[in-house]
């Protein structure tokens, strides 16, 4: 059942005021994909009243006081994807779609939105509840951090949006400890998972270089995400403080992961796999295609690539929900009346990696020295496709479910180097659970720059590629990879775009068309090499493509269009 999102709907539940207002930058779709959604139902579950404000017009009053004030808190997301990556193109141009508004159209997400609707809410309710900042946007802002779109260090987010507290990472266990703490009349400082704003540095706690400091010398920016990045796992983290002027930004350790048991209560808790009705008339909500009946098997990644923010947000270690749980939620679908017997996905950040984990890292933290994947994979990592295999197959058995697909993307290093199970799970990847196409993300083909972006080289790769192709006409079955690449990446010249380019066709036997322009974001490696111009390893001098012109360049080399203008330039001289 949705949470109300007008007096109406509010009234209609018996509720005349509520506990917690969330306020959210995408639709209101009630999907176990979408955080907001998430922190709602675990909140009611535990007896608050909670009801959701989706992408409240930032020029009038009407949408945000539609639901009056809360009792014991605001909570802001900016959404799924971080407001500026979705409004603005690698090449700074305004993008005309958003999946995750009706219609598709991008008319309703404001720049900068975590601050934007937190200073909506001050404008129009004096003297607040506290308002607590959460999802991708304020997790990954949360300390001093590079902006592409100012081209400069901003602050944390959490000073520009005059909020009380941030709740970063996977947060629904934070929101609700700070919705009974509330509710109880204690205090909020001092809670995992969460920032806030103090007058000193908490006694023990690591002191980053400033804000200021890290704003005006880049190798005082390098030690500040160094420290920063070491400190994101529950087990081994220790408190950050960063002053900003005369206060500081204060990150408590963060919050413990979910259990298994947590995971799968979660979904128990019996989604409705559909935009609220208050969407119907406004348009179709492209992101439905994808989240509707995808299923997430786990949360985190210990891929660790460096242009990926997924291991300072969502967490270096996988946590996987129970073969039953998620056999349930399947068969739950049969009685959906949009479920057509099509499952698209199955699978998560990164899709095999469900249902293994080295148990050093589980009982002692991560390694401080080593990466789980790279350079290359740790011989303490257990990788075993099995319990995944045995979990597709077993899907795809279900009375009414026609078909189960692996969408989300897999780690191909991975299968080829599980000597025991990889094979078996290609053969029935191939033959039950590829939509025509697989995706796979080798993303380059230089060392150098493969080096930089924390990904193995193309051995395995190509080892995968044969396999995969083996394995289709075997079965009979048209079926391809789809390759994603990047172009632009720090480190990356022109020199290193057209070996690319060669790479695709004498190997791959492709022309590339999944190819995008690096977009710095906040909270990754890459983005601190773009804007320090540095290996972070090594120290050295990088080139870094920073002229528009030259990104597009690059991309044009890799694709067909930079084929095309080649030839003419051949042609013309």
């Amino acid at each position: 059942m949705f949470l109300p999102t007008t007096y109406e709907e509010m009234q209609e539940r018996g509720w005349e005021a509520l506990d917690v207002i969330l306020v959210s930058g995408d639709a209101y779709i009630d999907a176990p994909q979408i955080g907001i959604a998430v922190i709602g139902n675990v909140l009611v579950d535990a007896g608050f009243r909670v009801g959701i404000i989706p992408q409240p017009d930032v020029g009038s009053p009407a949408d945000i006081k539609a639901l009056g004030e809360p009792r014991l808190f605001w909570g802001i997301s900016a959404g799924s994807v971080d407001s500026m990556v979705a409004n603005y193109t690698a090449l700074q141009k305004k993008r005309r779609s958003d999946d995750y508004t009706p219609g598709g159209r991008n008319t309703r997400r404001p720049d900068r939105a975590t601050i934007v609707y937190a200073n909506l809410i001050r404008q129009y309710f004096k003297n607040t509840a506290p308002i607590i900042l959460g999802g991708l946007e304020a997790s990954l802002r949360r300390i001093a951090h590079y902006d592409y779109w100012k081209d400069a260090v901003r602050r944390s987010v959490l000073f520009d949006a005059k909020a009380d507290l941030i709740a970063y990472g996977m947060s629904e266990q934070t929101a609700l400890l700070i919705a009974q703490r509330l509710a109880q009349g204690s205090g909020i400082s001092g809670i995992r998972g969460t920032c806030e704003i103090m007058t000193a540095s908490p006694e023990g706690y690591l002191v980053l270089p400033s804000y200021e400091q890290a704003a005006r010398d880049k190798k005082s920016f390098l030690e500040m995400y160094d420290m920063f990045y070491r400190n994101t796992d529950p087990i081994t983290a220790r408190g950050l403080a960063q002053q900003h002027g005369d206060r500081w930004l204060v990150q408590h350790p963060p919050a413990p992961y979910e259990s298994q048991e947590q995971l799968d209560a979660l979904h128990d808790r019996g989604f409705a796999w559909d935009a609220h009705p208050r969407h119907g008339k406004e348009g179709k909500i492209p992101a439905l295609d994808t989240i509707r009946f995808s299923v997430q098997t786990h949360r985190g990644c210990y891929g660790e690539c460096n242009f990926c923010a997924i291991a300072v947000h969502e967490g270096r270690r996988i946590r996987w929900r129970s073969e039953e749980n998620i056999v349930k939620e399947v068969e739950s679908f049969r009685d959906h009346p949009r479920f057509r017997g099509v499952v698209p996905d199955v699978g998560g950040p990164t899709a095999n990696m469900y249902g293994f984990e080295c148990e050093k890292k589980i009982n002692k933290g991560v390694c401080e020295d080593k990466r789980c994947v790279f350079p290359e994979l740790c011989r303490q990592l257990p990788v075993d496709h099995s319990r995944y295999t045995r979990l597709l197959r077993r899907l795809r058995k279900l009375p009414g479910i026609r078909h189960i697909f692996v969408a989300s993307g897999i780690r191909h290093d991975m299968v080829v180097n599980d000597e025991r199970c990889g094979m078996r799970f290609m053969e029935e990847l191939v033959a039950h659970h590829v939509s025509g196409q697989l995706k796979l993300a080798p993303e380059h083909s230089d060392p150098t720059i493969l080096d930089l972006m924390g990904k193995q080289g193309t051995d395995e790769l190509l080892d995968f590629r044969e396999k995969f192709m083996t394995l289709s006409r075997r079965s009979g079955k048209k079926q391809f990879l789809t390759y994603y690449f990047i172009a632009a990446y720090p480190g990356s010249e022109e020199k290193h775009m057209h070996a690319l380019r060669r790479f695709a066709a004498q190997e791959l036997q492709i022309s590339p068309e999944q190819v995008q322009i690096f977009t710095p974001t906040p909270g990754t490696w890459a983005s601190v090499m773009y804007w320090t111009e540095r290996d972070p390893v090594s120290g050295k001098k990088l080139h870094v493509e920073k002229g528009l012109r030259g990104k597009k360049q690059q991309k044009d080399i890799l694709t067909d269009q930079g084929h095309q203008h080649g030839k003419q330039g051949k042609r013309s001289r």
